[in-house]
C-alpha cells in the first residue's frame, strides 16, 4: 500500500466498521446534470418546494458550502427493508424506520467519527457534515464519486444492494489522494417497472420525476387538502412511497410489515404534546400532526 492508499484504506475501513456500505470520493466540481437541474427547475416542477429553486450558485459548487473544499466524500447508510406499519394495516415509506431516531440525527452523528478521523489523519482540515438538509445535489455527487447509477426512477442504485439507503456527505479542505471515479452507466436496460407502477404517474418518463405529481411529496410535503381520489391511489401507505423501489429488481430484499407504529386511532386521537412525545425525534415530526392526520384520513377512504 503506498502513502496515497493510506487515507483512503482507513476511511473505508472505519466507514464499513460504522455500518456504511459504500463510501465515495470526488472533487468539488459542477455536479453531474446540473444543467437537468436548472431546466427542472425553469419549468417549476419542484410542487410547493420552493426552497430547491433557493440558493442555486451553492449547489452548483460544493466549495461555496465549505470554502476551500478539496474532497467530498459520499457515504451511504443501509435502512431498513422492513415496512413500517399500524394495527389497521396502514402503511409508511420505509425509510422512516418506524419509530426510530431521524435518519438526520443519525447519519450526523455517524458522519462526526469519519470527520475525526480526517482531522486526525489531515491535522488542521476542516470539514462540514451535509446530511439531506444542505443545498447539495446529493445524487449527481453520489454518481459523481462512483457509489451507484442512476435508476429510471431516478433514484441511486448501488450494484448488488440496490436503492434502500440514505446518503450523507462530507465536505474537507484536506485533500485526500483517491483515484479519479468512474461513474456507472445506467443498468436499467429495457426495464421499465417503476414507470408502469407508479400510481400518478409522477415518473413521467425513464430519468424525469414530476414531484408535484408523487406520493412521496403528496405524503409528507405537500400543505394543503388531498385529492379525493389520491386516498384510493395511495394504496394504504400514509407517509411517503416506495411503490417504485419495491417493483426495481435491484432491490432483492423486500422485507416483511412490521407492526412498529401507534394505531391510526392513537394517532388520530393524538394532541400536540401527545404527538411530540411520540414522534419528535423521528422522521415523521417534519410533516407535523396535522399533515399526518389528513393523510390517515385520505388512506382509511381508500
Amino acid at each position: 500500500m503506498t502513502s496515497d492508499e493510506y487515507p483512503v484504506t482507513l476511511l473505508r475501513t472505519r466507514a464499513e466498521e460504522l455500518g456504511f456500505i459504500a463510501i465515495g470520493f470526488t472533487l468539488p466540481c459542477r455536479p453531474p446534470f446540473f444543467d437537468s437541474f436548472l431546466s427542472w427547475i425553469s419549468q417549476k416542477k419542484y410542487g410547493q418546494m420552493s426552497w430547491i429553486a433557493r440558493h442555486v450558485a451553492l449547489r452548483e459548487n460544493p466549495e461555496r458550502l465549505l470554502p476551500g473544499c478539496k474532497t467530498v466524500l459520499t457515504l451511504a447508510y443501509p435502512y431498513s427493508a422492513d415496512i413500517p406499519t399500524t394495527a389497521e394495516g396502514l402503511r409508511a415509506a420505509r425509510y422512516t424506520e418506524g419509530l426510530n431516531e431521524d435518519y438526520h440525527l443519525r447519519l450526523k452523528r455517524l458522519g462526526r467519527e469519519i470527520e475525526n478521523l480526517i482531522s486526525h489523519l489531515f491535522p488542521g482540515s476542516k470539514s462540514r457534515i451535509c446530511v439531506d438538509s444542505a443545498p447539495l445535489m446529493e445524487r449527481s455527487l453520489a454518481f459523481a464519486s462512483g457509489l451507484g447509477f442512476f435508476g429510471k426512477n431516478n433514484m441511486v442504485i448501488i450494484p448488488g444492494y440496490g436503492s434502500y439507503f440514505y446518503l450523507a456527505e462530507i465536505l474537507t479542505t484536506a485533500f485526500i489522494p483517491h483515484q479519479k471515479p468512474k461513474p456507472l452507466e445506467s443498468q436499467c436496460g429495457t426495464c421499465t417497472r417503476c414507470l408502469d407502477a407508479c400510481p400518478t404517474r409522477a415518473l413521467e418518463r425513464p430519468y424525469r420525476h414530476n414531484p408535484g405529481n408523487c406520493l412521496s411529496y403528496l405524503t409528507v410535503e405537500y400543505k394543503g387538502p388531498l385529492r379525493q381520489d389520491t386516498g384510493k391511489l395511495m394504496g394504504g401507505c400514509f407517509f411517503g412511497c416506495d411503490i417504485c423501489q419495491e417493483v426495481c429488481p435491484f432491490n432483492k430484499r423486500k422485507g416483511m410489515t412490521s407492526t412498529s407504529l401507534p394505531s391510526a386511532k392513537e394517532i388520530l386521537d393524538m394532541d400536540e404534546p401527545g404527538f411530540r412525545r411520540t414522534f419528535g425525534k423521528t422522521a415523521f415530526a417534519r410533516a407535523g400532526l396535522i399533515k399526518i392526520k389528513q393523510d390517515i384520513r385520505a388512506a382509511l377512504l381508500k
